[in-house]
């Protein structure tokens, strides 16, 4: 939704008589956006197919995705805010929501940091 919205606002608001989509700052924080985005579906995907619930053990990549796409959320929420200026603020827009959404990603079922730690173990296990 971040995406989506800063890409409308980007072709609609005007500066220096041009949408702001025409300056390169504001089609590279689109760009990587969507870029990380798909990145992150295709992890998140990739990763589900691959769990067989039946067994235990598929916390390294789960936390993986899980790490990435948090991060990767509140990334693209804040360039939206930033593409958006003063009016990433505002409600109306709703960037603002998505930010605080995507940082309770990075808290709710288990902190960015936990990953880490969880990642680090699980890969010092596999070591040849």
């Amino acid at each position: 939704k971040s995406i989506e919205v800063m890409n409308n606002y980007s072709h609609e608001r005007l500066a220096f008589g041009k949408p702001i989509s025409s300056f390169g700052q504001i089609q590279r924080f689109i760009s990587e956006s969507y870029a990380e985005y798909m990145a992150g579906k295709a992890l998140v995907y990739q990763t589900a197919s691959q769990i067989d619930l039946s067994m235990h053990g598929s916390g390294l990549d789960t936390d993986a995705a899980k790490l990435f796409a948090a991060r990767m959320a509140k990334e693209v929420a804040d360039r939206a805010i930033q593409v958006l200026g003063g009016n990433g603020y505002v409600g109306e827009y709703k960037v603002e929501r998505l930010w605080r959404d995507a940082k309770l990603l990075e808290i709710g079922g288990g902190t960015s940091e936990a990953h880490h730690k969880n990642i680090a173990r699980d890969l010092k296990k596999i070591e040849k």
